[in-house]
């Protein structure tokens, strides 16, 4: 009954001034006493609040990095730190180890410098773990296309003509069996220096993923390190027609290729290399990467890569069977049964070969470049195959198109997907001042059923950086989105190297344009440089300002890895204070995350401007989490003051009031008792 409740006497606020141990101590053992006399009264058991002296501990722990191994999993198998979610730290492997810091439009390697394996030190991956890091994403291992003279190891050159930038795309492989050469100290070790940096990751308790680009490849791709067995791409293909089904590669027949032309643009920004002539012998012309079915591509195609052919006809029919739509709900066992008994396009089992090789060398998971262009029965068989070797791999897909989320999650088995197009791209207008929070409320809401899958993300190599002047000019608008993007789901959150520090992509380097970190050139990362401090990986040379925007990135991430509220349930309460008639506006977002015995309530302002207001927890909430009348104590986990949960008579409603600074957020954590 409520009469023998103590929720109102036993937590009171803490005074501001009461900041000394030997004032906690009083309070704490008073309250305690009053605890005792009141709980020996009540016939109904203990309060289900936490005490005072409880909320100076929180569900998330203080992490010495050396001290963590990802041993934990998630609902899909894959790693965590704690008993929150899988954390993917994205790092473009040449730029990341690389100090140099020339920055020449279009410089050599010798001129711009680049980085290695090695330069992934013990304390670098270190660093790396301390933002709650489970798996390390290392963009652009596989050999691809780069102007690099390494004809003494046996590569041949590549033609500028068909290289974007100077360094190359990492999505225009060449050779699927070996790593970067450019990534190597010894050019001859190469492959060695990668398995030593696998080795070096899992001693840290992180895992490693790898690119596999299957809808193309570079149009020079050569393979000196194929296994016995294996033949390149393309190398027993019937070139006098344009499809079959066993062919790796569609042919524009009676054409030769021609090399791209635009006005304004040169190779290697015009300086001359002996290759670089507009010219390129491929005869008959392949169709580009992009599906571009003529001889001369755009420059705007992506013109240095070959479509791969998977028994999709020139028309769009399939040379295959299709996949019954009951496999939707069956398992990855029943899908690779499925394909075991069928004869299948060459180019699928091309592809099964490499993602085993590499998985025999040490790698996790991979992240599979634009999956959407590829037969969702193609991803059916390999990622059964890959499952039925480790059912722990980790794979991550690019699908752009949100009507066929569910096509390549539940038929072509993927566990993660990019959730860009609907969620990154409404929290992006949002960060610009363009759009409203409720768009990311109706997006959560409709992908319900599948939102543990939706990787989470603010930066990637493909996107904008968030301090650029045409994303949002500043990486503090970056603060409340990622909150919101890193606490709202159970699916995995995403850094990009450099994020954390607002790196703002402003270096003109070559091939493309300003505001994303080049993929295409050499070059060093200004901001990621100061923290890697010549190699000491110590952040011996950042600003105040960037310590502490990556100490918010450790605090945020550490309870996206830690929390158990973060694979718990989720509830929005934003309509319910839009429509409340205070402060709050679609410039806020408030959510809570729960499991039976702790909540998180989040809140986040997008507004330049500080705004009050008490935000509102809906009755039903209340009744899941078994509260009563009275106040209760949330301990916030980003720094912030405590604040007091009240739930009002009958459990007619229940608010906090709060004061949200100028971009700022807060994370409530409550402790629950069972839910009545």
């Amino acid at each position: 009954m409520k009469q023998n409740k103590v929720l109102n006497l036993k937590f009171a606020p803490l005074p501001a001034s009461c900041s000394s141990r030997s004032s906690l101590t009083s309070l704490s053992i008073f309250a305690l006493v009053l605890c005792t006399i009141l709980i020996s009264a009540c016939s109904e058991g203990p309060s289900q609040v936490p005490k005072t002296e409880e909320l100076q501990q929180s569900t998330v722990p203080m992490i010495n990095p050396s001290n963590v191994n990802a041993s934990n999993i998630n609902a899909f198998g894959h790693s965590t730190q704690g008993e929150g979610k899988p954390i993917i730290y994205q790092v473009f492997t040449r730029l990341f180890g690389n100090t140099n810091e020339n920055n020449i439009p279009w410089g050599s390697i010798e001129q711009n410098g680049v980085g290695k394996f090695n330069d992934f030190t013990d304390q670098a991956l270190l660093g790396i773990k301390e933002l709650g890091t489970s798996y390390i994403w290392y963009t652009g291992v596989p050999h691809h296309g780069v102007i690099n003279d390494y004809s003494d190891y046996g590569i041949s050159l590549d033609d500028p003509d068909v290289i974007k930038g100077r360094a190359g795309s990492p999505y225009a492989v060449r050779d699927y069996y070996n790593v970067n050469p450019d990534l190597a100290v010894n050019v001859n070790n190469r492959m060695e220096e990668f398995e030593a940096l696998i080795a070096r990751t899992h001693k840290h308790g992180m895992k490693v993923i790898i690119d596999i680009v299957p809808n193309h490849v570079a149009r020079n791709y050569q393979s000196l390190n194929k296994p016995q067995g294996q033949e390149d791409f393309g190398q027993s293909d019937n070139t006098s027609v344009e499809y079959a089904r066993d062919n790796n590669f569609y042919y524009v027949i009676g054409e030769d290729f021609k090399v791209p032309q635009a006005d304004g643009y040169a190779p290697l920004g015009g300086e001359a290399h002996p290759l670089a002539d507009g010219l390129f012998t491929e005869s008959p012309a392949k169709w580009t990467g992009n599906g571009a079915r003529v001889a001369q591509p755009n420059i705007d195609d992506w013109y240095e890569t070959v479509r791969i052919n998977y028994g999709v006809r020139p028309d769009g029919s399939y040379d295959f069977d299709s996949l019954p739509e009951e496999y939707r709900s069956l398992d990855y066992k029943a899908h690779h049964a499925f394909w075991a008994e069928r004869d299948l396009p060459d180019s699928w089992y091309k592809f099964e070969a490499i993602v085993h090789f590499w998985m025999d060398k040490g790698v996790d998971g991979f992240r599979f470049d634009m999956a959407e262009m590829v037969p969702v029965e193609f991803w059916s068989f390999l990622n059964a195959s890959i499952k039925s070797e480790r059912a722990d791999t980790l794979l991550l897909a690019e699908v752009y198109q949100p009507h066929l989320y569910r096509d390549y999650l539940q038929l072509g088995k993927m566990d993660y997907l990019y959730d860009k197009v609907e969620f990154y791209d409404s929290l992006k207008l949002v960060m610009q001042g363009h759009g409203p929070m409720s768009a990311i409320a109706d997006i959560q809401q409709d992908m319900a059923d599948i939102e543990a899958h939706m990787l989470h993300f603010l930066e990637n190599h493909d996107e904008q950086r968030i301090a650029s002047d045409a994303f949002a000019g500043s990486a503090e608008k970056g603060k409340p989105a990622m909150v919101v993007s890193a606490l709202i789901s159970r699916s995995p959150t995403m850094l990009y190297f450099g994020q954390e520090l607002g790196e703002d992509g402003s270096e003109d380097m070559g091939f493309g344009k300003p505001t994303r970190t080049t993929i295409f050139d050499y070059a060093g990362v200004p901001a990621h440089q100061r923290w890697m401090n010549g190699g000491k990986f110590d952040g011996g040379l950042l600003s105040d300002s960037e310590k502490a925007l990556r100490q918010f990135y450790i605090d945020v991430m550490r309870i996206s890895a830690h929390h158990p509220a973060m694979s718990g349930q989720y509830q929005n309460l934003h309509r319910l204070n839009l429509d409340a008639g205070s402060a709050y506006s679609e410039q806020q977002f408030a959510f809570v995350r729960y499991t039976q015995n702790k909540a998180l309530l989040v809140l986040s302002n997008f507004s330049d401007e500080a705004i009050q207001s008490d935000i509102q927890l809906p009755i039903d909430l209340i009744t899941k989490w078994g509260l009563d009348e009275g106040e209760y104590a949330m301990l916030e986990l980003l720094g912030g003051e405590q604040a007091m949960l009240k739930v009002a008579r009958k459990q007619s409603g229940a608010s906090v009031r709060v004061s949200l600074p100028p971009l700022g957020s807060y994370v409530y954590e409550l402790s629950l008792g069972a839910p009545q």
